[in-house]
């Protein structure tokens, strides 16, 4: 079995349909992912064990995704060196709009990668998944090439 390369995390189960782009994309490009349902709120231990062990284990990108205060991809960025990508939720109130601000006002010295909320964001996550680690692994990067043409073509 192939390594993940990829660890996609989400902070509940019921954000399994909302990253569900994410997953998909990332399986068109050819790129191993795994999914884990850890909460920052409810599991911070868990969070932390997760970020201080995901180098180890043969990850290089981290997608969060999240609602509301959002805190989760910056928790994990906080536990790892690796890039992580956080993807605002529509889940509040506010629908993803705090979630957003959450994400991309991280402090110095704490980056997280944010992109837009919900679906188009969850997919441009796995997108910017793979312009990194095609840096790395030339059949990603012929992979995203190829989709880069289909999406010219119309």
């Amino acid at each position: 079995m192939a390594m993940a390369l990829v660890g996609v995390v989400i902070g509940s189960k019921t954000d399994t349909e909302l990253i569900q782009p994410a997953l998909d994309m990332l399986k068109q490009l050819g790129i191993d992912y795994e999914l884990s349902i850890i909460s920052a709120h409810r599991k911070p231990e868990k969070v932390r064990e997760y970020g201080l062990e995901a180098e180890k284990r043969g990850l290089k990108v981290i997608i969060a995704a999240a609602g509301y205060a959002a805190h989760l991809p910056g928790v994990l960025a906080s536990w790892t060196t690796l890039p992580v990508i956080g993807v605002p939720l529509p889940t509040s109130e506010l629908k993803g709009v705090d979630a957003l601000l959450s994400i991309s006002q991280m402090p110095g010295g704490v980056p997280v990668a944010c992109v837009g909320i919900g679906a188009s964001g969850a997919k441009n996550a796995a997108l910017l998944a793979a312009q990194i680690l095609g840096i790395e692994h030339k059949e990603i990067k012929e992979a995203y090439r190829k989709y880069k043409q289909e999406l010219a073509r119309g």
